[in-house]
């Protein structure tokens, strides 16, 4: 059975930031890869232990998606997964 996925507000907020930033030069494209961002989010309902640990937090996990990493938390008791932000690699580990 899949887990559901859930968003916090950071991520939603990071979503929209990275869709607008995008959108200057293609919209087309900031669409094309807000898709592809949720939908490997979207992914993590399936094989939600997949991602390796954000080094220095035990319970945030993370996968690549282009420059962009997906960073969540699994709560497997509910059978959720949490993404808590959409995050560029470029700009260093995000705090929590």
């Amino acid at each position: 059975m899949d887990y559901q996925v859930s968003f916090t507000e950071p991520a939603r907020d990071d979503l929209r930031a990275i869709v607008s930033f995008i959108a200057q030069d293609s919209p087309q494209r900031a669409l094309s890869f807000r898709d592809r961002l949720l939908a490997e989010a979207e992914s993590l309902g399936r094989l939600p232990l997949r991602g390796r640990f954000l080094k220095g937090h035990s319970q945030v996990r993370r996968i690549l998606c282009g420059d962009y990493l997906i960073l969540y938390r699994v709560h497997e008791a509910e059978r959720v997964v949490e993404v808590l932000r959409f995050w560029h690699g470029a700009r260093g580990t995000p705090r929590f």
